[in-house]
């Protein structure tokens, strides 16, 4: 469906609005609520909008909403729901409310109501989505890095590899700034442990190949790790996959993306690749934190150890 909305000046206004409605969150005085834990009140806004598409898995839906008061312009952009049970109820070309829910950095849906049906059938997906299972080897994909030199997936065989799916222009605080911000925590840790540093390998891959160039991601890399050391890409690489090879690469790691209104709406896909390039454990979403791959890095070295469930 076509937003009748300009892309470019919404998107403008919606960062504008959510850096500011983060940030009064973020700076509270003393008398405020929040103040006695040390952490921020949620603030919370009224919602009317269309269900866009609805992802069971991630517990998330893109909506199209109507301006909020007080937050943000029209837009086209994806919400976790709570509680996700809730997302049975939705259909794509419903109408309607709910509260956004506002921390200082993230946010969510509430207390969704269906106010009005889809007059059609939902649109059946046009294939099944693939879930990386463990135990499955992961196909060498080829990519180009930030140096502008092509890599594939199979030469870091040997390593454990910590794959994690990105676009540079992400301006969702819960999605690709957290996965790369946890990354970072990794990297940190990991060089910090020399039995582990050449053991392990990080790689994030951009489904946005036309905007994140070589230079692009050099750029967010040094960035996304506060470092404007070279050497950091000799642990963590940032690529991007060719647009020739993406709906492949993105149907193998389960990601789905689509364009709306001048940003990719997408799901979040990470996976931890034992050094013998199988699938050890996949993560959808992003409620994992860095002591989880942490854990994973040590167990998938160990070939005895028992073949983790996907999350």
């Amino acid at each position: 469906m076509n937003s009748p909305l300009n892309s470019s000046p919404r998107l403008a206004l919606f960062c504008l609005c959510a850096l500011l409605a983060f940030s009064v969150a973020c700076n509270r005085g003393p008398s405020q609520p929040g103040a006695a834990t040390g952490q921020p009140a949620a603030k919370r806004y009224s919602l009317k909008g269309r269900v866009i598409s609805v992802d069971k898995n991630a517990a998330t839906a893109n909506i199209d909403n109507e301006p909020i008061a007080g937050f943000m312009d029209a837009m086209i952009m994806p919400y976790t729901i709570k509680p996700p049970s809730r997302l049975d109820q939705l259909q794509p070309g419903d109408s309607i409310t709910a509260d956004v829910v506002v921390e200082s950095d993230k946010y969510w849906l509430e207390n969704v109501k269906v106010t009005g049906h889809s007059q059609s059938p939902a649109a059946k997906p046009a294939a099944s989505v693939h879930i990386p299972t463990p135990g499955d080897p992961v196909p060498d994909f080829k990519l180009i890095n930030q140096n502008g030199k092509n890599i594939s997936l199979h030469q870091y065989r040997g390593q454990t590899l910590l794959l994690t799916l990105i676009y540079t222009r992400c301006p969702f605080p819960d999605f690709c700034p957290r996965v790369s911000h946890e990354f970072a925590a990794i990297d940190r840790q990991v060089r910090a442990d020399p039995a582990r540093y050449g053991k392990t390998h990080l790689l994030s891959v951009s489904f946005d190949p036309v905007h994140d160039t070589p230079k692009v991601l050099r750029a967010y890399g040094f960035s996304s790790a506060g470092s404007k050391d070279p050497a950091l890409f000799k642990h963590w690489e940032f690529s991007a996959i060719p647009a020739s090879e993406l709906p492949t690469f993105a149907g193998y790691f389960a990601l789905t993306y689509k364009e709306e209104g001048g940003l990719i709406t997408h799901s979040l896909s990470t996976v931890v690749i034992s050094p013998d390039g199988k699938i050890f454990r996949w993560y959808h979403g992003g409620d994992w934190r860095a002591s989880d791959l942490l854990q994973d890095i040590a167990a998938a070295a160990h070939p005895s150890a028992p073949i983790a469930p996907p999350r």
